[in-house]
């Protein structure tokens, strides 16, 4: 994936622009700021599949994602601090950014899976386990895990994948201390929301955390959390083993670019067409629906 698709980020006073990702643009304080060594991080609208940015925004879905990690933030905060502040956020970009503290961030993506799907049920099919954690057999797409699992995948730079390790390589990489400490974080993160997903009637199936230290030392929560575009959401009531589940996420803009109306081949090395309007749409009620059926329920 080239960084040229993504857009220039705005202009914003009293902010530097520093970096953009997938989703999100960061900022740095043009001058001193009084809450300290703070960052801006502002989601856009930009949506990603297969490791491209896609030329189609999806409208409001920065500000939904912003609006669910904060809702989010404020039921797991007794587990383990946030990095976000309470500050001003400029007015271009209000409701669709946090100002945070700058930590020093581990170099893990900290996946938790009670369900199995996605590259997890692919590795499964293939070995018997997920990244090393052994599963009984007999497991199809859309099956409940005996207990949540801990799966950790490296960082993977802008426009490359994030590779699936064993709990050994991440103690290798950080040490085992710090390596126990964010397993641990990551499943009692996803018990915690699973079971409040689950009490309005949404099967959180996966999520993704990621954690850094501050400048005292101390492990914090960072980037966003519990949204669509880190986690598998699924419709308690049409949960049904055996296949691919209905899903509040991204999964349909996936699901259209390999169907043949998209006319794209993934593997061709070619940009992806721009969605329309009608894939547009869906897929922003099914944003929409997540944050309203979890945080206004």
């Amino acid at each position: 994936m080239s960084v040229q698709n993504i857009p220039a980020a705005p202009v914003l006073d009293g902010w530097t622009h520093v970096y953009s990702g997938k989703v999100r643009d960061l900022y740095e304080p043009s001058t001193p700021h009084p809450r300290g060594d703070v960052v801006l991080v502002v989601a856009s609208d930009r949506i990603s599949a297969y490791d491209w940015v896609l030329p189609t925004e999806i409208p409001g879905k920065g500000a939904i994602l912003t609006a669910l990690s904060l809702w989010w933030f404020d039921q797991i905060k007794d587990i383990v601090p946030n990095h976000t502040v309470e500050a001003p956020i400029p007015e271009q970009v209000q409701g669709r950014a946090m100002v945070c503290q700058r930590l020093d961030m581990f170099p893990v993506e900290c996946v938790a899976r009670g369900y199995l799907t996605g590259s997890g049920l692919t590795e499964y099919n293939a070995t018997g386990d997920v990244c090393g954690v052994p599963l009984p057999p007999g497991l199809v797409d859309g099956s409940r895990l005996p207990q949540p699992i801990f799966t950790p995948a490296t960082k993977a730079e802008l426009g490359l994948h994030d590779e699936n390790v064993s709990f050994e390589k991440v103690v290798a990489e950080i040490g085992e201390e710090d390596a126990t400490v964010l397993r641990d974080l990551t499943l009692r993160l996803y018990e915690r929301a699973h079971e409040i997903a689950r009490d309005k009637g949404i099967i959180l199936a996966d999520t993704k955390f990621e954690f850094g230290r501050d400048k005292a030392g101390a492990i914090i929560l960072g980037d966003e959390v519990l949204t669509p575009d880190s986690s598998r959401f699924w419709p308690a009531d049409l949960w049904e083993p055996g296949h691919v589940q209905p899903s509040y996420d991204k999964q349909y803009v996936r699901d259209w670019l390999t169907s043949p109306a998209s006319g794209w081949d993934r593997n061709s090395g070619e940009a992806p067409p721009q969605l329309p309007d009608a894939v547009v749409e869906k897929t922003r009620e099914r944003y929409l629906e997540a944050y309203d059926r979890l945080a206004k329920n």
